[in-house]
């Protein structure tokens, strides 16, 4: 009965969303707890890989952000690759409206964070923070709907969320490089070159590109280049027909999902998602930081995403999805301000001192769950206002 309870648990398409809450629900937990200590302790306790002195040495939660979260980019990669090749990514026209709507999605909250945090050296490079979207925990709200929200409106949220995760990509490569050391970035072409010739012959193991991208995460991370970017140039040169004419991208894309959104995301939310409320005061949430965040995923996400997606359709520049009303399309920008994963993800880029990371923590999660919520009762109340509608007709 239990591996039946599991089974379904799993199969159901919100269980990403909801281990992912789970998960931040317990770090929480712990941070305020007598085990605090402890969490602290593990999370900065060191961990090396060195050869003859030289190589690797730091604290597991860098560990977690810059090498767990390398493997969390290369699965976006591959699906990135698939969707541009033969997805929704394939057909420009069918891209315009959610592409239109991410960027209006990612201006409008980094705009709001600004607006709180201009006048702040210290904080002002928090910016990104708010401009990203969880795709896990964002379609996990939506299946918590049902079945009545159109099909075009999860595609509509999928392909945002997917051009969402390339702008963040971009945003990270531009302004979140640290001191850059070129004579690594030499070196990183040659695992390059290895690669791009066993893409270009489609060779059906992918084992030899794996480990060259393993070689090109150490190089990377070495220049000063975020390290999890080459995750992404990795999952792209995994080719997506091999000789035979088999997929070996979407068998690795397949086989790599459940680790990634079962034990590498969740992992990721524990280790990253403990704030500590001790000495905290509701206060605290209106200070800058935490508030441009949580405005920039509430208000920047919906003003951003619905009133771009009003703006395009209006003027005839876009047509709506398809059997969706504006109600829903309401629902849908706000499940874009889930930020979670990508935000802390950010966050933890932008900051090292553990007080401002505590506020970034309170932001993202307090934004998150209210857009979260938000998103739900509209999409609910939308779906059933549209159900009852014929059975009054009918009645009438």
């Amino acid at each position: 009965m239990l591996l039946r309870a599991l089974d379904r648990f799993f199969g159901h398409e919100a269980s990403g969303g909801i281990l992912l809450m789970l998960s931040a629900i317990a770090a929480m937990i712990v941070a305020n707890s007598g085990l605090a200590g402890h969490y602290d302790g593990v999370l900065g306790s060191y961990f090396a890989v060195t050869l003859n002195g030289d190589g690797l040495e730091k604290p597991l939660i860098l560990w977690i952000n810059d090498g767990l979260m390398a493997v969390f980019f290369f699965l976006i990669g591959l699906e990135l690759k698939a969707e541009l090749l033969e997805g929704k990514l394939k057909n420009p026209s069918d891209v315009v409206l959610p592409g239109v709507a991410a960027v209006g999605g990612m201006a409008l909250p980094a705009l709001v964070y600004l607006a709180f945090n201009w006048g702040d050296p210290a904080t002002v490079g928090g910016w990104a923070i708010p401009a990203a979207t969880d795709i896990a925990f964002a379609l996990g709200v939506l299946a918590l709907v049902g079945d009545k929200v159109p099909s075009s409106l999860k595609v509509f949220l999928l392909t945002l969320a997917i051009l969402d995760d390339m702008g963040a990509i971009v945003i990270i490569a531009l302004f979140y490089t640290a001191e850059l050391k070129v004579d690594y970035l030499f070196l990183a072409v040659i695992p390059l070159v290895g690669m791009w010739w066993m893409a270009r012959a489609r060779m059906h193991r992918v084992a030899p590109i794996l480990i060259l991208g393993v070689i090109l995460w150490v190089l990377v991370l070495k220049s000063g280049v975020h390290a999890t970017l080459a995750g992404v140039v990795t999952a792209f040169f995994i080719p997506l027909k091999d000789k035979w004419g088999k997929s070996p991208l979407h068998s690795l894309e397949h086989g790599l999902s459940p680790y990634v959104l079962y034990v590498i995301v969740p992992i990721f939310a524990f280790a990253n998602a403990g704030v500590v409320l001790k000495g905290m005061a509701w206060s605290d949430l209106l200070q800058p930081l935490p508030m441009g965040i949580a405005l920039g995923l509430i208000l920047g996400k919906q003003l951003g995403v619905f009133g771009v997606t009003f703006a395009m359709v209006k003027l005839g520049l876009a047509r709506k999805p398809s059997g969706a009303n504006w109600a829903q399309i309401y629902g849908i920008a706000c499940l874009a301000g889930i930020g979670f994963t990508m935000s802390l993800f950010i966050g933890s880029l932008s900051f090292s001192d553990p007080s401002l990371m505590n506020a970034v923590r309170l932001g993202v999660l307090s934004g998150s769950i209210l857009s979260g919520i938000m998103g739900f009762v509209a999409l609910r109340l939308s779906t059933q206002e549209k159900a009852t509608a014929p059975a009054a007709t009918a009645a009438g």
